[in-house]
Parts: C-alpha cells; sequence; structure tokens
C-alpha cells in the first residue's frame, strides 16, 4: 500500500528531483529533469515500479529524520537492538552529471544494512539491462543509462542491485548513483564527501541572503524558500508547481493531474514572494524565462510549459501504476495547457508590474509583449474559459477571470498611461478597464447571497475570490468585498482552513486549500484583524509534515497531506503571507 504522503522528504539538484520516506526509500525520482520520465514510479504503484531502500536489516525500534540545518540534507536515523546507523540523502549541486549520493555512517554499536535499488525505466515499466563494467554498475535501456558506484560489494538478482554490509560508530559506506545518456561518456566517478560538503555549503550560501528578522516565523519561511529554490530549474528559471504527478487530491478519485510544469498563473505569486525574500537574481530568472516563452503571439500561449519553454504537454495514462492507494488514472502531461483562461495573461502583466516595482532592471521587448497581451485581452475578453481551477466542464464566465483582465488593463494604465501618452491603445484600455470593473460589480454579485459568486449568474462562491482585494481590485473592507469574505469563511471553513468550493456531496471530496487558506489570512490582515489572521495563518503551518513540506491541500478528516508534493504555491503562500504580516512589503495590488 502505498505511504501517506506527509511520509516523504524532497532532495534536489535543480534539474530534477526526489522523494525519500521515512523508511529509507526514495520512491519517487524523473530523470533528467522534473518533466522528464520516472525511473523511480513506487510512489504511484509498488516497489516493482522502481525504487531505492537503503535500511537496517533488522527490526526498526525507532526512527528519526531531519534536513541538516537550512540545506536539502536529508538525515534519516535508524535505531535497532544494539545498535544505530544513519543515512545521508543528497543531490549534489554542480555542473557534473546529475547524482544522488547516499552516504551510510554507523552511529552505535554494529548494525547490518541493506541496500536494495531497483530501476524501472518509463514510469516504472522498463527493467534495464545490467552490467559491471570497471567495478561500478551499469543500468541501461534507450537513451538512458545510470552508474551505481560503492565502496561495498554489489551483486544483481531479479533485476535489483544489492548490497549488504555492517557499518560501525564513525564507520561509513558511500553510494553514488549518476545519471547520463547512453550516447555520450559514462558519468564519471566523484568524491561523495567533498560532493556533501560543497551540497551542503551552497543551500547554506543561498538561504542566508534571507533576514530572519523579516518575520516572526523564520523557520518556516526559510524551509519553503529552500523547497522553492529546490523546484527552480537552475538553467532556465521556471518553477515548476511541484515535482510530482497524480498524487490525489481526493481519496480513491480522479482528480489526479500532472503538476511538473511551469504554470503562468503562479508568476505573481513567485515575483512577490521571491522580491519581498531578497531573491532579485531568481525573480529576474523566472521574468525573463516568462518573457521569452510567451515571446511575440501572446494569442497562442498556454498556460502552463515545459521547464525549458516546450509546449507539447499531451496528457496519457500510465496505465499500469495503480496510483497512489489505488487513485487512478495516473496521468503525465496535462490537457489543460489548451484551455481558455483569461486570467492568466493578467498574472502576466501583474506579474511585470511587480518585476519593475521590485527594482528588476527592465527586460528587452517587455513592453512590447504587455501591448500585445493587451491588444489580444481586448479581442477575447468576452469569452467564456476554464477559470483559474483549470474546470473541464462548460466553459463560463468566472468573476476573477474577469477581474484579471481588469487587472492586466490597469497595470498596463500605470505603466503607459501619463497624460502626455494619450494614445489610442490608452484611450481605448482606459474605457474597457472601467467598463469591467462595472460589468464585474452588476454580474459576478448575487444580491441575494450578499457575495460575489465563482462566475456570473451563479450561486457557487469560490475562494479564489479572495484574492480580489490581494490585487487591488476592490479594497478588503468595501462593503460587498467584507461581505464575500465572511461568506467564504463560513461557508468554505473546515478546521480553520479554506476550501476551494464546496464539499461534493455525491462523491470523493478534495481537501481544504492550503494557498486559499492563506489567502484569507491575508484578507483578515489587510482589514485589521492582526490577531485572526495570524491564528488562521498558524493553522495553515500546522498542516506541515515533521520536515516543513506542504501538498497542494490538506484533508481535514483524515488529518493527512493531499494533491501533489511538494507544491510550490503553497510554499508560495506561506512566504508571502509570513512577510505581510510581520511588516510592510511589496504587494500585488501596488502597495
Amino acid at each position: 500500500m502505498s505511504r501517506p504522503i506527509e511520509d516523504y522528504a524532497l532532495i534536489g539538484d535543480g534539474n530534477t528531483a526526489a522523494l525519500v520516506s521515512r523508511d529509507g526509500s526514495i520512491d519517487w525520482l524523473c530523470w533528467p529533469r522534473f518533466d522528464g520520465d520516472a525511473c523511480f514510479a513506487a510512489l504511484l504503484g509498488t516497489s516493482d515500479n522502481g525504487c531505492w531502500t537503503i535500511a537496517p536489516a533488522a527490526r526498526i525500534v525507532r526512527k528519526t529524520r531531519s534536513y541538516r540545518h537550512d540545506t536539502l540534507v536529508l538525515e534519516s536515523d535508524f535505531e535497532v537492538d544494539g545498535g544505530a546507523a544513519r543515512v545521508t540523502d543528497f543531490m549534489p549541486i554542480g555542473d557534473g552529471p546529475s547524482a544522488v549520493v547516499r552516504i551510510v555512517t554507523g552511529l552505535r554499536g554494529v548494525v547490518e544494512m541493506r541496500s536494495e535499488l531497483r530501476l524501472r525505466f518509463n514510469y516504472g515499466e522498463i527493467e534495464p539491462l545490467i552490467e559491471r563494467i570497471d567495478g561500478a554498475m551499469h543500468a541501461r535501456t534507450g537513451p538512458d543509462r545510470v552508474v551505481l558506484r560503492a565502496n561495498v560489494e554489489i551483486k544483481v538478482c531479479d533485476g535489483a542491485m544489492l548490497a549488504a554490509f555492517n557499518v560501525a560508530p564513525a564507520e561509513s559506506v558511500a553510494f553514488t548513483m549518476s545519471y547520463g545518456h547512453t550516447h555520450d561518456p559514462e558519468p564519471k566517478a566523484f568524491d561523495a564527501l567533498a560532493a556533501l560538503r560543497s551540497t551542503q555549503r551552497f543551500w547554506r550560501d543561498w538561504i542566508a541572503r534571507f533576514d530572519d528578522s523579516r518575520t516572526a516565523w523564520p523557520a518556516a519561511v526559510r524551509r519553503s524558500l529552500l523547497t522553492l529554490k529546490a523546484l527552480i530549474h537552475r538553467r532556465t528559471g521556471a518553477i515548476v508547481a511541484a515535482s510530482t504527478t497524480s498524487l490525489p487530491e481526493a481519496p480513491g478519485g480522479r482528480l489526479n493531474w500532472d503538476y511538473r510544469y511551469a504554470w503562468l498563473r503562479d508568476t505573481s505569486f513567485a515575483m512577490v514572494a521571491l522580491l519581498n525574500a531578497g531573491y532579485h537574481e531568481e525573480a529576474g530568472a523566472w521574468r525573463d524565462w516568462l518573457l521569452r516563452t510567451i515571446g511575440s503571439a501572446p494569442e497562442r500561449s498556454r498556460i502552463m510549459y515545459r521547464v525549458d519553454g516546450g509546449r507539447h504537454l499531451r496528457e496519457w495514462s500510465v496505465d499500469w501504476l495503480p496510483g497512489h492507494r489505488y487513485a487512478k488514472p495516473v496521468r503525465v502531461g496535462n490537457a489543460a495547457a489548451h484551455q481558455h483562461q483569461l486570467d492568466v495573461l493578467g498574472e502576466v502583466i501583474d506579474c511585470l508590474d511587480v518585476a519593475r516595482r521590485g527594482g528588476l532592471t527592465r527586460a528587452d521587448q517587455e513592453d512590447l509583449i504587455e501591448t500585445r497581451i493587451v491588444e489580444h485581452l481586448e479581442k477575447v475578453w468576452r469569452l467564456p474559459g476554464a477559470g483559474i481551477w483549470e474546470s473541464r466542464g462548460e466553459p463560463r464566465h468566472y468573476t476573477y477571470s474577469r477581474v484579471m483582465v481588469w487587472v492586466a488593463l490597469d497595470r498596463f494604465l500605470k505603466h503607459h498611461g501619463a497624460p502626455s501618452a494619450l494614445s489610442p491603445v490608452v484611450e481605448r484600455t482606459a474605457w474597457l478597464r472601467d467598463c469591467i470593473r462595472e460589468e464585474v460589480f452588476r454580474e459576478g454579485w448575487n444580491e441575494g447571497l450578499g457575495s460575489f459568486t465563482q462566475y456570473y449568474g451563479g450561486e457557487e462562491i469560490d475562494a479564489s475570490l479572495l484574492l480580489m482585494p490581494l490585487v487591488g481590485f476592490l479594497p478588503s473592507d468595501h462593503p460587498r468585498m467584507a461581505s464575500t469574505i465572511e461568506r467564504i469563511r463560513r461557508e468554505l471553513s473546515e478546521n480553520g482552513l479554506i476550501r476551494r468550493s464546496k464539499k461534493n456531496p455525491c462523491g470523493p471530496s478534495e481537501g481544504t486549500f492550503l494557498a486559499c487558506s492563506c489567502w484569507m489570512a491575508d484578507c483578515l490582515n489587510l482589514q485589521g484583524r492582526t490577531e485572526e489572521a495570524r491564528q488562521q495563518f498558524e493553522r495553515v503551518l500546522a498542516t506541515a509534515n515533521d520536515v516543513g513540506l506542504l501538498s497542494e491541500q490538506y484533508n481535514a478528516q483524515r488529518r493527512e497531506l493531499a494533491g501533489n508534493f511538494p507544491q510550490a504555491l503553497s510554499h508560495l503562500a506561506i512566504v508571502n503571507t509570513a512577510l505581510g504580516l510581520s511588516g510592510p512589503t511589496l504587494q500585488r495590488g501596488g502597495g
């Protein structure tokens, strides 16, 4: 049976990432990138679908784990009768091949350890050819080559690479597993301990740029920033939404999506978080990736892309994987990339506005791309779409989508609409901005409910409406906005956390949405209800697992994390809310 999502910790190298369980098993790893094929897929199946376990051979009586301070170096301690050992896991940062390093160190007594490595390429389907060459184990299939090296004997049995060894106090055994293409020279051997020192130094030097005095929750913010850095593709600057695919949002349901891509919708959230935390280099790389990806044709933009800007994300089902806790289908690719979602282009222009106000040097072609986005929105703003939550049902006129069109026009005018620049484009944009604002007030408001609604003419509320004051559309204490916030708090709250929408009475329901729960804290803070906002925020912090990681959602009934993991939007919300509750910050709405 699949392990709970909170059982996992993340290690990564800026190219890809792996998930390590409490039991010492790496159950998820895609190579050579986040959006590459998985060679360990036990997360969504069984050990036969690929994993790497290192643990004591004897019964474990106690196990603990933690990250080394301010790093993504994971230490897992295992105690058995008469002894204890530690497994240190990390992925080296540098210009060498992408690799996983596992160092086993004796702590007390003599502990018998076992390593079992099962590589299964193409998402757990294909067993590679394995051979020993110059003392190293080479596993190859198609374009993929993995080389395993260790200072203990490794045997091959039933498609697995096995090792049994003892460690005494202060003794260490190091395993290095490196990836390369079969048509390239084999990955070279490297010193595992030297790699550990340099990787540890990289993470600590990077996070040292954050000033703890900025927030009352420095530990949570630092861990969220480190997690976000691990989700940034270091060569392109793209931020993936999560390192996984198809972790279910609802138990046993079909809400299983591939999140290993970069969403345009996350641009503004990421820009605010990175700039407020002092990471201008990463913010600039994200902005530059965004502009390269959209190019000169925003009318043909997608809502998400591969980390290299590639736009082909064909969705298909991995039928041979049973799914996490038998939630099927297991999906690769994401058909939502083709959806019409008006809000994403608003997010793009808002992101560029935040970047300018945050001190980033203006990029080449930035003004041209903004102008073309606005010209495109002028043509399509009346069309129904899929909305922020990427509904695969009937297209609708979603209130938040219209608000984000307003945001696009508003930010464009702030940048280009000086009195001396009264061009036809500026005049049209100003008229349309006012027109859309009036329409949202008229069509998005339900007088009977006393609330804005999810879509025009509807009666359903939606937590995305909490973003209206956060993007500057309405003050949080405006009577209509205040009424909407309170209705969301009453009707979408579960154990103090906020759902995106009401529970499904006819089937499995997704969990509470952690980013939305942070947005509620932001709204309360804007209303001056600071203590309530802090309590709301700390309820979100309490859902993190033992190493500080958050998924997309939290199932309040089961008391467990749900959805893809770790989730960038959740950790971005942690950074933004923690800093916003602690003092003045750069805000999306211009504050």
